[in-house]
């Protein structure tokens, strides 16, 4: 049942809040009515609005994908993978991808997904194929289209879409390596396939990076080759690339930086995009990339973000040069090398006021939208936050232009952003548990709204 959203009101104010080491925002002159759409998902991760005119979700601890109505909020699970291993914050079922002749006659009506699964103490991610009974209201005959890719704990990416083209990408971390528990593990994100592993279906060096693969998993003929070799890479060098949107034919993506520079990327075939060696754009500002793994004795090492013990190798970014390298189009936030990223109301949870706002996906405004003042402009949703980043593209949308505007703070965690066909309606999926922020920057770790979709409607 749809209710009104009482904690809104004061997301639902016009001036833009300011946020760490940015730049100024555009107050958001347009006005907005929200609701709660529906509560109790388990885990809401990704989220797009089907030809049926329903919401199409997965929620990621409950390893299912359901269909929302968007006027009622009524669920309709749809089916539950009951091999998929489920832990939070990063694993469990991820990505949907449509297929794009889906419900139209003829169609075999697939649908896609990424799950990760454990064999023995070995965690692995596989996509697969499922197609969809209208009639019976359930998906089945589930196909894996490439499996044993690699996953973690922690930065498995895991978006799925399809491109103009009919190709399916997907986005992968670099599972969280040289960072918390896993501080003492390499960063392989510049590490691309060899042929051998190609041929033996070894896709452990595909670790940070976007992937490219025809709709039954195999290599299209027209992937770039990397190295001299080609796979199903497309891009590699990311961090945690949990955003896709297709703008006309380019590739927008949005990544997870560590304590600054959250990125927003173009992502042209065969790119290396930088990690981690260099982090935002390659400037020595504000990151150096400090690898622990290549630490003597690293077990007896402390591990801290910005504080780097003597011992630790440190690289700046302007010593990583490569032909192919690409720099993001948009930062959030790029803070110049003395910034000081502790912060004491962030107490224990420091990583909170950091410059960056986690994004957690990325989505396209449309230019014949209804709200004219958002029209061609790129919508990012922040974990970190609880509010959506507006940045707006030129004509053709090739590059970023101005300043970002951010919308709808509220205590909550904001995992997915979609806009209805009519541009009139902005639908938000939030976490079912996290950290977050209040409007003063305080540290949160209980949410407001929960495994909920908040629907944020233009009312001129």
């Amino acid at each position: 049942m749809k209710y009104k959203l009482i904690s809104l009101a004061a997301a639902c104010g016009f001036a833009a809040a300011p946020a760490l080491a940015a730049p100024q925002h555009i107050a958001a002159a347009e006005p907005f009515e929200a609701s709660v759409l529906t509560s109790g998902l388990n885990g809401p991760w990704d989220m797009v609005w089907g030809p049926d005119n329903f919401l199409w979700i997965t929620e990621r601890q409950g390893k299912s994908i359901a269909r929302i109505n968007p006027q009622t909020g009524e669920r309709k699970e749809l089916i539950t993978f009951e091999n998929a291993f489920a832990a939070p914050p990063h694993e469990g079922v991820l990505g949907l991808a449509l297929a794009p002749d889906f419900l139209k006659r003829g169609s075999r009506n697939y649908v896609y997904t990424a799950y990760t699964y454990k064999t023995g103490e070995q965690e692995y991610a596989r996509i697969v194929r499922l197609q969809y009974d209208a009639k019976a209201g359930k998906l089945g005959n589930e196909q894996v289209i490439i499996d044993r890719l690699p996953a973690s704990h922690d930065h498995n990416a895991g978006r799925l879409r399809f491109g103009p083209d009919g190709k399916l990408y997907y986005t992968l971390g670099d599972q969280g390596r040289n960072q918390g528990s896993l501080y003492c593990q390499p960063i392989e994100a510049q590490r691309t396939p060899t042929a051998a592993e190609i041929a033996k279906q070894d896709y452990s060096s595909y670790v940070g990076s976007s992937l490219r693969l025809n709709a039954d998993g195999s290599i299209p003929r027209d992937n770039p080759v990397i190295n001299g070799v080609k796979s199903h890479m497309f891009t590699y060098g990311h961090r945690n690339p949990q955003g896709l949107v297709f703008v006309g034919n380019r590739l927008y993506s949005s990544e997870q930086g560590p304590s600054s520079d959250d990125e927003i990327n173009i992502l042209e075939a065969g790119g290396n995009y930088g990690w981690p060696n260099v982090s935002g754009f390659r400037d020595n500002q504000g990151y150096v990339y400090a690898d622990y793994s290549a630490a003597p004795n690293c077990a007896g090492v402390k591990f801290d973000s910005n504080v780097i013990p003597a011992g630790v190798p440190t690289h700046k970014e302007t010593e990583f040069s490569a032909p192919n390298y690409r720099e993001p189009v948009k930062t959030f936030y790029t803070v110049n090398s003395q910034y000081n990223f502790t912060d004491p109301k962030c107490g224990q949870m420091a990583y909170l006021c950091w410059s960056t706002i986690a994004p957690a996906s990325i989505a396209y405004y449309p230019k014949n939208g209804k709200i004219e003042a958002w029209r061609n402009s790129l919508l990012v949703t922040s974990l970190k936050n609880g509010a959506l980043y507006r940045v707006r593209l030129n004509e053709d949308g090739s590059q970023t232009q101005g300043d970002v505007a951010k919308y709808f703070k509220t205590e909550n965690r904001y995992r997915m952003v979609v806009v209805s066909p009519d541009g009139g309606k902005i639908y938000v999926a939030t976490d079912s548990v996290g950290n977050g922020t209040k409007a003063d920057g305080t540290p949160i770790n209980t949410m407001a709204n929960p495994g909920s979709i908040i629907v944020f409607e233009y009312k001129p």
